[in-house]
């Protein structure tokens, strides 16, 4: 019977191939322990310093990573000469504060034949962004006072309606804001919501009383 050599043989030779040798389990250890150390003086050293701020050796402030993670701030830019919260200064088609513009939300219930106005407080050029809506349709009159003097007024918008939505520049500085009337023998809710850059609120009620109002900031 013939025997087959399942050994391989080098071409051109008689002798076998080497078969390679399998790392040890001490080996693979040691291996495996070396990466992790390697791995932990990468974090340490680079990755912590770069993406957290941590600098526990100190050797990310020597590199200059540490600046990575806590970027500085720029200085800020200054307002332009003149603005304040509530006073623009033009800047082309752009109207510029110094401050953040504010926010307001009020409801009213008028009873059968009765009225209120509600103003603000803006500066000449100042805006303000509105939306109002009625349950009914109500008396509304959208005006301004000069300098807050009731004899000097200015009429923008008057009709009958449930709802209005718009923007506002005031023209002048002084009180600008809505008369609502209810016409009719039900009660009207009005609700009103503003964006803007006003100073403050007032409420001039039916009954000749004025109530000042908090407006906030966003």
């Amino acid at each position: 019977m013939t025997m087959t050599n399942t050994n391989r043989a080098l071409p051109g030779s008689g002798t076998r191939a080497p078969e390679p040798e399998l790392p040890t389990t001490r080996t693979l250890a040691i291996t495996t322990a070396v990466a992790l150390l390697v791995a932990a003086a990468i974090l340490v050293t680079f990755v912590l310093p770069a993406e957290y701020g941590v600098d526990p050796l100190g050797t990310g402030k020597a590199l200059g990573l540490t600046a990575i993670a806590n970027p500085s701030a720029g200085p800020a830019e200054a307002a332009p000469e003149g603005a304040t919260s509530v006073t623009p200064v033009s800047d082309g088609p752009v109207g510029r504060y110094a401050a953040t513009y504010k926010r307001d939300a009020i409801e009213f219930t008028l009873g059968p034949y009765e009225y209120v106005e509600y103003k603000y407080h803006l500066q000449s050029g100042a805006s303000m962004l509105y939306s109002w809506s009625a349950t009914a349709a109500v008396v509304h009159d959208l005006h301004g006072e000069l300098n807050g003097d009731p004899n000097q007024v200015t009429s923008f918008n008057q009709s009958t309606r449930e709802n209005d939505h718009g923007a506002f520049a005031a023209p002048f500085t002084g009180l600008h804001g809505w008369y609502w009337e209810n016409p009719g023998g039900e009660t009207v809710t009005v609700k009103l919501t503003t964006s803007g850059f006003y100073a403050s609120a007032m409420e001039f009620r039916f009954d000749k009383t004025k109530v000042p109002h908090d407006v906030s900031i966003p």
